[in-house]
């Protein structure tokens, strides 16, 4: 499949299941990957958006996944994509739309 330069919203969470209860450590290795990255990001309490072509989140998520596979025996991956031509920002278009309909502020 080609997709070349089509920019998707991808929220993804990745996390190891054999590493006990706090998972941190791991999250943030992948966090260090997403910086390094260029890409904009919104890190969150349950997953990670990123903004960029497919390919592009496509290659960010294999490189996270790596990391964590060369340490965990069992990694867990998530992850929805949202594609809309002609949409640039999703990051903060999408937050910034919904809160427009309820006049206030929304703790984002």
């Amino acid at each position: 499949m080609t997709t070349n330069n089509k920019v998707v919203l991808c929220d993804f969470s990745m996390y190891p299941l054999d590493k006990g209860a706090s998972l941190s450590t791991y999250v943030a290795g992948s966090l260090e990957i997403i910086q390094a990255s260029g890409l904009p990001y919104r890190f969150g309490p349950m997953s990670t958006a990123i903004e960029g072509s497919y390919d592009e989140c496509m290659a960010l998520m294999e490189r996270c996944f790596t990391k964590m596979s060369n340490s965990c025996d069992r990694v867990v991956v998530n992850c929805k994509i949202d594609f809309r031509r002609g949409r640039d920002n999703a990051l903060t278009s999408k937050i910034a739309s919904v809160q427009a309909k309820v006049e206030k502020p929304l703790n984002t």
